[in-house]
């Protein structure tokens, strides 16, 4: 179910927080869901406001949102959340090409059987689901976890924020395709997890590959997902 900006702040302001790592919280939920799409604004006496917090703990939300990839800062104009061209999002996409399959090698060894268990598990509910919103948040799940094992700590920040930099085009993608296209997405996720439970890193390497250039693709056949993009 898509989030309601108003009850998201309500909720924040039940805590009584205003720290900016509750700032932050509230912003990367409106920016994950696509509440706050691309190339919002995001002005800081609007969040501090409705928050009921002063501007500095908002400011270093901000910041850490940026280091995130889930907004930037634009001079004299503030912060928004990142727009990407098609180019732009083809760039990052063959960077995830070449990046994730690093870290998915470095991660096979150091899977255990409950990491195995709670990825199929998460593929279940993934095949049982119809929902986008909550398919993203089980996709993310489901690939950050066969991730969780590599130890490299520049190499998962790099990986995180390009998920987070393309999750609006993650969605749209999702979007285009509807439940009839699912059983692909199933398909691969399974080729995958298959390879990740025989610690087979040159299959895992190769469908996790695939699976991510074929997004790269499909969203270059759909120029009106970019409309407005600079």
């Amino acid at each position: 179910m898509r989030i309601d900006e108003t009850d998201v702040a309500a909720e924040y302001a039940e805590t009584g927080g205003a720290a900016s790592a509750k700032v932050a919280a509230y912003l990367r939920d409106l920016i994950l869901r696509d509440v706050l799409k691309p190339g919002a604004r995001i002005r800081q006496e609007e969040i501090a406001e409705r928050l009921g917090a002063s501007r500095l703990p908002v400011r270093e939300a901000l910041r850490m949102l940026e280091a995130e990839g889930l907004t930037e800062h634009e001079p004299n104009k503030g912060a928004r959340v990142p727009r990407l061209s098609m180019h732009e999002l083809d760039v990052i996409y063959r960077m995830r090409e070449r990046l994730e399959p690093v870290a998915l090698a470095e991660s096979l060894p150091q899977l255990d059987d409950d990491d195995l268990a709670r990825l199929e598990d998460v593929q279940q509910r993934i095949e049982r689901n119809t929902d986008l919103d909550e398919f993203l948040e089980l996709d993310r799940a489901f690939h950050l976890g066969t991730y969780s094992g590599c130890h490299i700590d520049p190499l998962n920040a790099i990986v995180t924020r390009l998920w987070n930099s393309t999750q609006h085009y993650r969605r749209a993608y999702v979007a285009l395709g509807g439940q009839d296209r699912m059983w692909v997405v199933n398909s691969e996720h399974r080729l995958l997890l298959d390879a990740v439970v025989r610690r087979d890193s040159p299959d895992a390497e190769r469908f996790l590959e695939g699976h991510i250039r074929r997004t790269r693709i499909e969203l270059g056949h759909h120029p009106s997902v970019f409309e407005g993009a600079p």
